[in-house]
Protein backbone atom coordinates (compact mmCIF):
# COMPACT_ATOMS: atom_id res chain seq x y z
CA UNK A 1 0.00 0.00 0.00
CA UNK A 2 1.39 3.42 -0.88
CA UNK A 3 2.30 5.43 1.83
CA UNK A 4 1.21 8.95 1.81
CA UNK A 5 3.45 11.58 3.71
CA UNK A 6 0.23 13.38 4.76
CA UNK A 7 -3.53 12.78 4.51
CA UNK A 8 -5.73 15.42 5.45
CA UNK A 9 -9.76 14.80 6.59
CA UNK A 10 -12.01 16.93 4.91
CA UNK A 11 -11.43 19.74 2.42
CA UNK A 12 -12.95 22.48 3.14
CA UNK A 13 -11.55 26.04 3.45
CA UNK A 14 -8.45 25.24 6.03
CA UNK A 15 -7.43 22.24 3.73
CA UNK A 16 -7.49 23.98 0.59
CA UNK A 17 -5.41 26.80 2.28
CA UNK A 18 -3.09 23.67 3.56
CA UNK A 19 -2.64 22.85 -0.09
CA UNK A 20 -1.75 25.92 -1.29
CA UNK A 21 0.59 26.24 0.61
CA UNK A 22 2.17 23.06 0.35
CA UNK A 23 2.28 23.60 -3.28
CA UNK A 24 4.08 27.08 -3.23
CA UNK A 25 6.13 25.76 -0.44
CA UNK A 26 7.65 22.79 -3.06
CA UNK A 27 9.07 25.67 -4.47
CA UNK A 28 10.88 26.15 -1.66
CA UNK A 29 12.28 22.82 -1.86
CA UNK A 30 9.61 21.36 0.65
CA UNK A 31 8.36 18.61 -1.70
CA UNK A 32 4.76 17.50 0.02
CA UNK A 33 1.82 16.33 -1.73
CA UNK A 34 -1.03 15.64 0.51
CA UNK A 35 -4.46 13.65 -0.20
CA UNK A 36 -7.32 14.86 1.00
CA UNK A 37 -10.82 13.13 1.94
CA UNK A 38 -13.37 14.60 1.90
CA UNK A 39 -16.98 13.44 2.77
CA UNK A 40 -19.15 15.60 0.00
CA UNK A 41 -19.47 14.24 -3.45
CA UNK A 42 -18.19 17.36 -3.91
CA UNK A 43 -17.07 20.91 -3.11
CA UNK A 44 -19.65 22.77 -0.61
CA UNK A 45 -19.42 25.29 1.76
CA UNK A 46 -22.38 25.63 4.08
CA UNK A 47 -24.13 24.89 0.99
CA UNK A 48 -27.80 25.50 3.02
CA UNK A 49 -26.90 28.76 4.11
CA UNK A 50 -26.40 30.51 0.75
CA UNK A 51 -29.23 32.51 1.72
CA UNK A 52 -30.15 35.38 -1.08
CA UNK A 53 -28.89 38.53 0.47
CA UNK A 54 -26.36 37.40 2.80
CA UNK A 55 -22.49 39.00 3.11
CA UNK A 56 -19.07 37.77 4.35
CA UNK A 57 -18.74 39.37 8.15
CA UNK A 58 -14.74 38.88 7.44
CA UNK A 59 -12.50 40.75 4.64
CA UNK A 60 -12.08 39.20 1.38
CA UNK A 61 -8.45 39.86 2.24
CA UNK A 62 -8.15 37.15 4.91
CA UNK A 63 -8.62 34.52 2.28
CA UNK A 64 -7.24 31.32 1.68
CA UNK A 65 -3.75 32.94 0.60
CA UNK A 66 -2.78 36.56 1.13
CA UNK A 67 -1.80 37.10 4.77
CA UNK A 68 0.88 34.44 4.33
CA UNK A 69 1.78 35.29 0.28
CA UNK A 70 0.25 38.69 -1.18
CA UNK A 71 2.02 37.26 -4.38
CA UNK A 72 0.08 33.94 -4.58
CA UNK A 73 -1.70 32.92 -7.71
CA UNK A 74 -4.72 31.99 -5.35
CA UNK A 75 -5.96 35.48 -3.76
CA UNK A 76 -9.70 36.44 -4.03
CA UNK A 77 -8.41 39.23 -5.94
CA UNK A 78 -6.87 36.69 -8.40
CA UNK A 79 -9.72 35.01 -8.43
CA UNK A 80 -11.75 37.90 -9.90
CA UNK A 81 -8.86 38.86 -12.10
CA UNK A 82 -9.53 34.78 -13.58
CA UNK A 83 -13.03 35.43 -13.72
CA UNK A 84 -13.24 39.50 -15.38
CA UNK A 85 -14.85 40.75 -12.38
CA UNK A 86 -11.84 42.60 -10.72
CA UNK A 87 -13.03 46.05 -11.99
CA UNK A 88 -16.73 45.92 -11.22
CA UNK A 89 -16.06 44.44 -7.74
CA UNK A 90 -13.88 47.40 -7.06
CA UNK A 91 -16.60 49.36 -8.25
CA UNK A 92 -18.56 48.28 -5.34
CA UNK A 93 -16.43 49.59 -2.96
CA UNK A 94 -16.82 46.78 -0.01
CA UNK A 95 -14.45 44.29 1.84
CA UNK A 96 -17.43 41.71 2.23
CA UNK A 97 -18.26 40.19 -0.92
CA UNK A 98 -21.83 37.98 -0.67
CA UNK A 99 -21.20 34.58 0.76
CA UNK A 100 -22.16 32.99 -2.82
CA UNK A 101 -19.17 34.70 -4.56
CA UNK A 102 -17.30 34.06 -1.53
CA UNK A 103 -18.29 30.13 -2.00
CA UNK A 104 -17.50 30.12 -5.66
CA UNK A 105 -13.97 31.30 -5.06
CA UNK A 106 -13.63 28.29 -2.84
CA UNK A 107 -14.64 25.72 -5.13
CA UNK A 108 -12.44 27.62 -7.99
CA UNK A 109 -9.69 26.82 -5.59
CA UNK A 110 -10.80 23.35 -4.74
CA UNK A 111 -11.17 22.58 -8.66
CA UNK A 112 -7.13 23.10 -8.72
CA UNK A 113 -6.91 20.39 -6.48
CA UNK A 114 -8.97 17.76 -7.84
CA UNK A 115 -6.04 14.99 -8.37
CA UNK A 116 -5.24 15.72 -4.85
CA UNK A 117 -9.00 14.85 -3.05
CA UNK A 118 -11.22 12.06 -2.75
CA UNK A 119 -14.67 13.26 -2.64
CA UNK A 120 -17.95 11.11 -1.16
CA UNK A 121 -15.60 9.01 1.62
CA UNK A 122 -16.03 9.77 5.15
CA UNK A 123 -13.30 8.92 7.08
CA UNK A 124 -14.45 7.08 10.28
CA UNK A 125 -11.64 6.26 12.11
CA UNK A 126 -7.58 6.46 12.61
CA UNK A 127 -5.88 3.70 14.12
CA UNK A 128 -1.89 3.37 15.22
CA UNK A 129 0.43 1.34 12.79
CA UNK A 130 3.31 -0.79 14.31
CA UNK A 131 6.46 -1.47 12.02
CA UNK A 132 9.69 -3.03 13.00
CA UNK A 133 10.33 -0.74 16.14
CA UNK A 134 7.74 -1.19 19.02
CA UNK A 135 6.42 2.55 18.00
CA UNK A 136 3.82 3.86 16.12
CA UNK A 137 5.15 5.00 13.01
CA UNK A 138 2.01 5.30 10.83
CA UNK A 139 -1.30 5.30 10.84
CA UNK A 140 -3.98 3.78 9.14
CA UNK A 141 -6.67 6.35 8.19
CA UNK A 142 -10.06 4.13 7.13
CA UNK A 143 -12.93 5.98 5.10
CA UNK A 144 -16.53 4.97 4.29
CA UNK A 145 -17.84 5.69 0.97
CA UNK A 146 -21.23 6.24 -0.26
CA UNK A 147 -21.65 2.15 -1.45
CA UNK A 148 -20.55 1.63 2.28
CA UNK A 149 -17.47 -0.12 0.73
CA UNK A 150 -14.40 0.56 3.21
CA UNK A 151 -11.34 1.68 2.40
CA UNK A 152 -7.67 1.83 4.03
CA UNK A 153 -4.57 4.45 3.46
CA UNK A 154 -1.26 4.93 5.27
CA UNK A 155 0.05 8.21 6.25
CA UNK A 156 2.70 9.57 7.90
CA UNK A 157 0.92 12.66 9.13
CA UNK A 158 -2.44 13.57 9.47
CA UNK A 159 -4.20 17.10 9.56
CA UNK A 160 -7.96 17.00 10.66
CA UNK A 161 -10.18 19.90 9.46
CA UNK A 162 -13.32 18.80 9.75
CA UNK A 163 -15.38 21.86 11.06
CA UNK A 164 -17.72 21.75 13.50
CA UNK A 165 -20.78 19.26 14.11
CA UNK A 166 -24.41 20.80 14.69
CA UNK A 167 -25.13 21.77 18.46
CA UNK A 168 -28.19 19.94 19.12
CA UNK A 169 -29.53 21.16 22.33
CA UNK A 170 -30.58 18.09 24.94
CA UNK A 171 -34.36 18.58 24.37
CA UNK A 172 -34.37 17.83 21.12
CA UNK A 173 -32.18 15.04 20.58
CA UNK A 174 -34.45 12.54 21.34
CA UNK A 175 -36.83 14.74 17.82
CA UNK A 176 -33.44 13.85 15.71
CA UNK A 177 -35.61 11.97 12.79
CA UNK A 178 -37.97 14.19 13.23
CA UNK A 179 -38.31 16.20 9.87
CA UNK A 180 -40.19 19.19 11.58
CA UNK A 181 -37.24 20.09 13.49
CA UNK A 182 -33.40 20.67 11.71
CA UNK A 183 -30.30 22.79 12.29
CA UNK A 184 -29.77 25.93 10.02
CA UNK A 185 -26.78 24.00 8.75
CA UNK A 186 -29.43 22.02 6.97
CA UNK A 187 -31.78 24.76 6.26
CA UNK A 188 -31.87 25.54 2.91
CA UNK A 189 -33.07 21.93 1.93
CA UNK A 190 -35.72 21.27 5.36
CA UNK A 191 -37.51 23.89 4.59
CA UNK A 192 -38.01 23.55 1.44
CA UNK A 193 -39.46 19.78 2.44
CA UNK A 194 -41.81 21.74 4.65
CA UNK A 195 -45.66 21.52 3.50
CA UNK A 196 -47.14 24.42 2.29
CA UNK A 197 -49.43 24.76 5.93
CA UNK A 198 -46.22 24.43 8.06
CA UNK A 199 -47.18 28.55 8.41
CA UNK A 200 -45.69 28.69 12.33
CA UNK A 201 -42.11 28.04 12.84
CA UNK A 202 -39.66 28.75 15.79
CA UNK A 203 -36.22 30.04 15.28
CA UNK A 204 -33.98 29.19 18.36
CA UNK A 205 -30.86 31.14 18.85
CA UNK A 206 -29.65 34.64 18.56
CA UNK A 207 -26.64 34.79 16.62
CA UNK A 208 -25.59 35.80 12.91
CA UNK A 209 -27.14 32.12 11.45
CA UNK A 210 -31.14 32.67 13.49
CA UNK A 211 -30.96 36.22 12.12
CA UNK A 212 -30.76 35.47 8.68
CA UNK A 213 -32.88 32.66 8.71
CA UNK A 214 -35.49 35.02 10.57
CA UNK A 215 -34.80 37.76 7.57
CA UNK A 216 -35.30 34.81 4.86
CA UNK A 217 -38.90 33.70 6.42
CA UNK A 218 -39.69 37.04 6.72
CA UNK A 219 -39.47 37.32 2.93
CA UNK A 220 -40.90 33.99 2.19
CA UNK A 221 -43.97 34.25 -0.14
CA UNK A 222 -45.75 31.83 1.81
CA UNK A 223 -45.64 34.69 4.88
CA UNK A 224 -45.01 32.10 7.41
CA UNK A 225 -45.39 33.47 11.05
CA UNK A 226 -42.42 32.82 13.10
CA UNK A 227 -41.32 33.55 16.64
CA UNK A 228 -37.20 34.14 17.41
CA UNK A 229 -36.67 32.36 20.73
CA UNK A 230 -34.15 33.42 22.78
CA UNK A 231 -32.37 33.66 26.09
CA UNK A 232 -30.81 36.87 25.70
CA UNK A 233 -32.34 39.79 26.65
CA UNK A 234 -31.40 41.57 23.15
CA UNK A 235 -29.91 40.77 19.80
CA UNK A 236 -26.42 42.22 20.46
CA UNK A 237 -23.95 43.18 17.27
CA UNK A 238 -20.59 42.22 16.56
CA UNK A 239 -18.16 44.38 17.52
CA UNK A 240 -15.73 44.74 14.76
CA UNK A 241 -14.22 48.19 15.81
CA UNK A 242 -10.35 48.24 15.15
CA UNK A 243 -8.49 47.50 18.21
CA UNK A 244 -11.15 44.56 19.21
CA UNK A 245 -10.68 43.46 15.77
CA UNK A 246 -6.96 42.94 16.81
CA UNK A 247 -8.00 39.61 18.33
CA UNK A 248 -8.16 37.86 14.92
CA UNK A 249 -4.89 39.42 14.27
CA UNK A 250 -2.29 36.11 13.24
CA UNK A 251 0.36 37.63 15.89
CA UNK A 252 -2.38 37.08 18.62
CA UNK A 253 -2.36 33.71 18.63
CA UNK A 254 1.64 33.65 20.42
CA UNK A 255 -0.55 36.21 23.12
CA UNK A 256 -3.24 33.26 23.46
CA UNK A 257 -1.15 30.45 23.48
CA UNK A 258 1.77 31.56 26.02
CA UNK A 259 -0.97 32.40 28.60
CA UNK A 260 -1.80 29.73 31.52
CA UNK A 261 -4.83 28.12 31.00
CA UNK A 262 -7.05 30.36 33.23
CA UNK A 263 -5.95 33.50 31.36
CA UNK A 264 -6.97 31.95 27.98
CA UNK A 265 -10.17 31.25 29.55
CA UNK A 266 -10.60 34.88 30.44
CA UNK A 267 -9.56 36.53 27.24
CA UNK A 268 -12.25 34.11 26.14
CA UNK A 269 -14.86 35.27 28.30
CA UNK A 270 -14.11 38.78 27.92
CA UNK A 271 -14.08 38.88 23.58
CA UNK A 272 -16.62 36.22 23.24
CA UNK A 273 -19.18 38.44 21.77
CA UNK A 274 -17.11 38.96 19.08
CA UNK A 275 -17.61 35.84 17.33
CA UNK A 276 -20.94 34.20 19.37
CA UNK A 277 -24.55 35.14 19.61
CA UNK A 278 -23.78 38.60 17.74
CA UNK A 279 -25.53 39.41 14.49
CA UNK A 280 -24.27 42.21 11.85
CA UNK A 281 -25.54 45.72 13.06
CA UNK A 282 -27.02 45.77 9.58
CA UNK A 283 -29.42 42.80 9.85
CA UNK A 284 -30.06 43.83 13.51
CA UNK A 285 -31.76 47.14 11.96
CA UNK A 286 -33.81 45.13 9.46
CA UNK A 287 -34.99 42.65 11.99
CA UNK A 288 -35.69 45.79 14.29
CA UNK A 289 -37.48 47.46 11.46
CA UNK A 290 -39.64 44.18 10.85
CA UNK A 291 -41.22 44.40 14.30
CA UNK A 292 -41.65 48.07 14.42
CA UNK A 293 -43.86 47.99 11.53
CA UNK A 294 -45.92 45.45 12.46
CA UNK A 295 -46.61 47.54 15.30
CA UNK A 296 -47.74 50.60 12.70
CA UNK A 297 -49.86 48.22 11.10
CA UNK A 298 -51.46 47.29 14.86
CA UNK A 299 -50.71 43.35 13.47
CA UNK A 300 -48.36 40.43 15.00
CA UNK A 301 -47.36 38.21 12.48
CA UNK A 302 -43.92 37.79 14.12
CA UNK A 303 -43.26 37.76 18.43
CA UNK A 304 -39.49 38.43 19.57
CA UNK A 305 -39.55 35.75 22.49
CA UNK A 306 -36.56 37.34 23.96
CA UNK A 307 -35.45 35.93 27.66
CA UNK A 308 -37.26 32.31 27.10
CA UNK A 309 -35.92 29.06 27.67
CA UNK A 310 -36.45 25.83 26.17
CA UNK A 311 -37.28 23.56 29.08
CA UNK A 312 -39.19 20.48 26.99
CA UNK A 313 -40.18 19.60 23.94
CA UNK A 314 -42.78 17.11 22.47
CA UNK A 315 -44.12 16.15 18.64
CA UNK A 316 -47.46 14.93 17.66
CA UNK A 317 -49.64 14.85 14.16
CA UNK A 318 -50.40 18.31 15.75
CA UNK A 319 -47.31 19.25 15.43
CA UNK A 320 -43.88 20.40 17.56
CA UNK A 321 -44.82 21.87 21.15
CA UNK A 322 -42.06 23.75 23.00
CA UNK A 323 -42.62 24.36 26.68
CA UNK A 324 -41.07 27.59 27.13
CA UNK A 325 -39.89 29.49 30.51
CA UNK A 326 -40.35 32.94 30.46
CA UNK A 327 -37.17 34.26 32.77
CA UNK A 328 -39.00 37.85 32.62
CA UNK A 329 -42.39 36.80 34.24
CA UNK A 330 -41.43 33.58 35.79
CA UNK A 331 -44.14 31.48 33.91
CA UNK A 332 -44.59 28.63 31.87
CA UNK A 333 -46.32 28.03 28.55
CA UNK A 334 -46.68 25.89 25.71
CA UNK A 335 -46.50 27.00 22.19
CA UNK A 336 -47.11 24.64 19.12
CA UNK A 337 -45.19 24.99 15.89
CA UNK A 338 -45.37 23.04 12.57
CA UNK A 339 -41.50 23.69 12.42
CA UNK A 340 -38.46 24.24 14.61
CA UNK A 341 -35.28 25.86 13.53
CA UNK A 342 -32.07 25.30 15.44
CA UNK A 343 -29.54 28.08 14.92
CA UNK A 344 -27.56 26.84 17.74
CA UNK A 345 -23.93 26.74 16.70
CA UNK A 346 -21.49 23.88 16.43
CA UNK A 347 -19.56 21.96 18.38
CA UNK A 348 -16.04 21.07 17.42
CA UNK A 349 -14.98 17.74 19.70
CA UNK A 350 -15.66 15.24 16.41
CA UNK A 351 -11.40 14.80 16.20
CA UNK A 352 -11.57 12.97 19.49
CA UNK A 353 -13.95 10.50 18.14
CA UNK A 354 -12.23 10.06 15.17
CA UNK A 355 -8.97 9.93 16.88
CA UNK A 356 -10.35 7.69 19.40
CA UNK A 357 -7.98 4.40 18.68
CA UNK A 358 -5.23 6.74 19.68
CA UNK A 359 -6.13 7.83 22.64
CA UNK A 360 -3.43 6.10 24.43
CA UNK A 361 -1.07 8.02 22.49
CA UNK A 362 -2.40 11.65 22.88
CA UNK A 363 -3.04 12.44 26.40
CA UNK A 364 -5.61 15.24 26.98
CA UNK A 365 -5.63 16.03 23.05
CA UNK A 366 -3.85 19.45 23.70
CA UNK A 367 -1.88 20.99 20.66
CA UNK A 368 1.54 22.79 20.20
CA UNK A 369 1.68 26.52 19.30
CA UNK A 370 1.97 24.82 15.90
CA UNK A 371 -1.55 23.19 16.13
CA UNK A 372 0.39 19.60 16.60
CA UNK A 373 -1.03 17.49 18.78
CA UNK A 374 1.28 16.72 21.76
CA UNK A 375 2.12 12.65 21.46
CA UNK A 376 3.69 10.18 23.93
CA UNK A 377 7.98 9.65 23.15
CA UNK A 378 6.61 6.15 20.96
CA UNK A 379 4.49 7.57 18.66
CA UNK A 380 6.04 9.08 15.17
CA UNK A 381 3.68 10.20 13.05
CA UNK A 382 2.75 13.99 13.61
CA UNK A 383 -1.36 15.10 13.61
CA UNK A 384 -2.44 18.56 13.26
CA UNK A 385 -5.94 20.07 14.43
CA UNK A 386 -7.04 23.47 12.37
CA UNK A 387 -10.54 24.78 13.49
CA UNK A 388 -10.35 22.79 17.04
CA UNK A 389 -8.27 24.39 18.97
CA UNK A 390 -10.18 27.75 20.17
CA UNK A 391 -9.67 27.12 24.34
CA UNK A 392 -5.72 27.03 23.41
CA UNK A 393 -5.00 29.85 20.58
CA UNK A 394 -8.08 31.76 20.36
CA UNK A 395 -11.07 33.00 19.11
CA UNK A 396 -9.58 33.18 15.84
CA UNK A 397 -9.18 29.55 15.27
CA UNK A 398 -12.46 28.34 14.35
CA UNK A 399 -12.73 31.66 11.23
CA UNK A 400 -10.88 32.55 8.04
CA UNK A 401 -9.12 34.91 10.00
CA UNK A 402 -5.92 33.41 10.01
CA UNK A 403 -6.34 30.46 7.97
CA UNK A 404 -3.89 31.42 5.43
CA UNK A 405 -1.12 31.96 8.07
CA UNK A 406 -1.76 28.94 10.13
CA UNK A 407 -1.20 26.50 6.93
CA UNK A 408 1.92 27.79 6.25
CA UNK A 409 2.73 27.62 9.94
CA UNK A 410 1.38 24.13 9.55
CA UNK A 411 2.87 23.31 6.44
CA UNK A 412 6.45 24.14 7.52
CA UNK A 413 6.30 22.26 10.56
CA UNK A 414 5.38 19.03 8.50
CA UNK A 415 8.22 19.65 6.54
CA UNK A 416 10.26 19.09 9.43
CA UNK A 417 8.94 15.88 9.68
CA UNK A 418 10.15 14.57 6.40
CA UNK A 419 13.87 12.93 6.05
CA UNK A 420 13.89 13.09 2.66
CA UNK A 421 11.63 14.10 -0.29
CA UNK A 422 8.94 11.29 -0.60
CA UNK A 423 7.41 10.50 -4.76
CA UNK A 424 4.54 11.78 -5.01
CA UNK A 425 1.97 9.47 -4.86
CA UNK A 426 0.54 8.16 -8.97
CA UNK A 427 -3.29 9.15 -7.95
CA UNK A 428 -5.33 10.35 -5.61
CA UNK A 429 -7.50 7.61 -5.38
CA UNK A 430 -4.87 5.40 -3.89
CA UNK A 431 -6.10 3.07 -1.38
CA UNK A 432 -7.04 -0.40 -0.53
CA UNK A 433 -10.37 -1.52 -0.40
CA UNK A 434 -11.33 -3.47 2.65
Amino acid sequence: MHIHDLIGVGFGPSNIALAIALEEGRSAGRPMVPLFIERQPRFAWHPHMLLGHAHMQISFLKDLATLRNPCSRFTFVNYLHQKGRLPDFINLKTFFPSRHEFNDYLGWAASQFEDRCVYGEEVVEVRPEKRQRDEVELLRVRSRDADGAMHERLARNLVVSIGGTPNVPDHFRPHRGDTRIFHSSTYLRDVARLPAHARRIAVVGAGQSAAEIFMDLHGRPNAPQVDLVMRARSIRPSDDSPFVNEIFNADFVDVVHSRAQAERDALLREFWHTNYACPDLDLIRQIFEVFYEQRVAGAERHRFLRRHEVTQVAADTNGVHLGLHDLNAGRDHIVRYDAVILATGYARDHHKTLLDPLAPYLGDFSADRHYRLRTTPDFTPSIFLQGACESSHGLSDTLLSITAVRTGEIGAALAATLPSPHPAPAAADRAMSV
